[in-house]
């Protein structure tokens, strides 16, 4: 039993699926199984059961799991210390779309002028994938939306309320009104993100506790590509401010809302049992004096 086969155990295991495995860690499907068959050989009895195309722990596995991860914690946290000069060396840095894009270009530059020796890896990811993978020490600090439900390991610290603003077509009759109370956008189109996004959570969840049910028009993946479908008239959004902070397009319009206005709060998160390089802290501690009125 070695640190490669429970690093692929514990991928398998997070993903129930043998070939998108194979894909994260880079390696064959064959090469997988292989590995597979030689830790279930060691350890005498199967860890993994296939169902279809999908894969299940056993009995064995459930009990493997736990002590997987903390036999790879422990490996990862010592080789991190014994390298950790304070110069050189790879940050992890995840946050979700609608905020990736807009939130973390001016950490970086600032960061990197800072910082010259290290090297920061930035992934997307859901809320709920980002903040397991901070649970699990894959990444170092992650930026997400509350409300949201985060591991009781976790060391979450809110940094600042954005507002959600109105989407418009720039012609559209709204765009007009310094100020768009909701029931006028009752039975208006809506464009959403699509499962998974927290912040069409957001947006279902300020909308139904007033009354107000959004007609969606369809589903997407990309902030920018509702944007985009907003300025051609496919229906409104509500976008953070952030977002609408970039956008110097002229046929989109952006309005608060009348009264009460729809807000998110933005958090970092990192796991405080696991090993934090200085690169690691000092972006940290970067991201947490940050306001998005700070020039860039």
């Amino acid at each position: 039993m070695d640190i490669v086969q429970l690093r692929s155990f514990l991928k398998i295991a997070d993903l129930g699926s043998f070939t998108k495995a194979a894909e994260e860690l880079g390696v064959s499907q064959p090469a997988l199984s292989q590995q597979m068959a030689r830790l279930e050989g060691e350890l005498g009895r199967p860890v993994l059961e296939r169902a279809g195309r999908t894969v299940r722990l056993t009995d064995a596995g459930r009990l493997l799991l736990p002590r997987a991860e903390r036999i790879l914690a422990l490996a990862d946290d010592t080789r991190r210390e014994l390298l950790d000069d304070g110069r050189a060396g790879r940050v992890v840095v995840a946050a979700i779309p609608t905020i990736a894009p807009f939130l973390l270009p001016p950490v970086l530059r600032e960061y990197r002028r800072e910082h010259p020796g290290a090297s920061v890896q930035v992934d997307e990811e859901v809320t709920e994938t980002l903040l397991r993978r901070c649970q699990r020490g894959e990444i170092d600090v992650g930026v997400f939306a509350l409300p949201a439900e985060a591991p009781a390991s976790l060391e979450v610290e809110p940094l600042f309320e954005e507002e959600l603003v109105l989407a418009l077509p720039a012609d559209h009759p709204l765009a007009r009104l310094d100020a768009v109370p909701l029931d006028a956008v009752r039975g208006e189109p809506f464009v959403l993100l699509g499962e998974g996004h927290c912040l069409s959570d957001h947006i279902r969840s300020f909308c139904q506790q007033r009354a107000v049910q959004p007609i969606s028009t369809g589903k997407t993946g990309q902030l920018a590509t509702v944007q985009e479908l907003v300025a051609l008239g496919h229906g409104v959004s509500f976008v953070p401010e952030m977002a609408r902070r970039v956008d110097a397009s002229p046929h989109r319009a952006y309005r608060s809302m009348l009264g009460d206005r729809p807000r998110r709060t933005i958090a970092a998160c990192w796991n405080p049992d696991r090993y934090q390089t200085r690169l690691a802290r000092a972006f940290l501690e970067l991201l947490l004096a940050y306001r998005p009125s700070d020039p860039a």
